[in-house]
């Protein structure tokens, strides 16, 4: 399914007034996981509000044992210091990358803002190698923008 198409199912779930928004964003990484070839593994970490740590709230794809990432560890953590997209090509070229999976390939992580504030992420793997472009990119700032207004 092409990312245009999913705008329209992304703005049903999360225009559910009666579902927790732990629940919408769950339903947002399965639909994006289930219905774009390239995003294996989709999840939202989001940042705690005292320790200089991102928690894993949603995932979709294979189970991950890494639920909490320091600030700066990895791509999740280095997007949380530099409050940047981080879309990497090659994750085997990258010296701090934290392995889920043997699988992956490429990895995009959108920081998600709240008044300002990086408050949590979208993190994709992706078990083809440059699975990622402008278009995801723009998409995923989108998706956690809608997120992030819930919060």
């Amino acid at each position: 399914m092409k990312i245009a198409d999913l705008k329209p199912k992304v703005l049903e779930i999360l225009q559910q007034p009666e579902l927790p928004i732990n629940h919408k964003m769950q339903a947002v990484c399965d639909l994006l996981q289930s219905n774009v070839d390239t995003y294996d593994w989709v999840g939202f970490y989001m940042a705690h509000e005292t320790e200089p740590t991102l928690h894993l709230w949603n995932q979709a794809g294979e189970p991950t044992d890494h639920t909490v990432i320091p600030f700066g560890k990895g791509i999740c953590g280095q997007v949380a210091v530099s409050n940047k997209n981080f879309v990497v090509d090659d994750v085997h070229a990258q010296d701090n990358y934290i392995a889920c999976s043997i699988h992956v390939k490429s990895e995009v992580v959108i920081p998600m803002f709240k008044d300002g504030k990086n408050i949590g992420q979208i993190d994709i793997d992706s078990n083809t190698p440059n699975a990622f472009n402008e278009e995801d990119e723009r998409f995923l700032e989108w998706v956690n923008e809608l997120v992030a207004a819930q919060l």
